[in-house]
């Protein structure tokens, strides 16, 4: 495969699921702008780099883990940004009707810290198969397991501390 060809299948991946890349990087900064800036960053890393991607099989676990570190590096350079917008919740996760219930899942995610909350979110919120977590994450599947599990737990933990509150 040329690199054009693969360029363009990049290219198209990437505008198919920009609803997707969005909610994930949206998960890590709680901000349309922030987010929109990873986005664009975490692109044109990927377009640059397309020589990288050796298999075309495994371009979106490859523009996962480009979004997700972007989105780490983001929040490392400029702190965790905690703005809320009226309707942010509502764009994060359309299907939810009730959206001051998510509100404790949200901060009691963001309390988890890495790699807990990436997996939970890649898990549950993308809905990822563990294989495709580990192949982000570039770990053996049972540590991903694993993981996740202990991150369930302390989102547990967390949730059942704010509604004790």
């Amino acid at each position: 495969m040329t690199k054009n060809e693969k360029y363009e299948l990049v290219e198209n991946y990437i505008v198919e699921n920009q609803h997707v890349h969005y909610r994930l990087a949206y998960s890590y900064v709680k901000n349309k702008e922030n987010a929109l800036d990873i986005i664009q960053e975490s692109i044109l890393k990927a377009l640059k780099s397309v020589e990288q991607l050796e298999e075309i099989q495994f371009m979106k676990t490859w523009i996962y883990r480009i979004i997700i570190n972007t989105s780490l590096d983001f929040i490392k350079k400029h702190g965790r940004m905690q703005v809320m917008e009226e309707d942010a919740l509502h764009s994060f996760l359309p299907e939810q009707r009730d959206e001051t219930k998510n509100l404790d899942l949200y901060d009691a995610l963001d309390e988890l810290g890495e790699p807990y909350k990436t997996i939970v979110v890649l898990r549950y919120f993308e809905d990822l198969k563990i294989e495709d977590i580990a192949e982000i994450q570039k770990e053996n599947a049972n540590t991903i397991k694993t993981r996740l599990y202990a991150g369930l737990r302390k989102l547990r933990v967390n949730m059942e501390e704010k509604v004790e509150v």
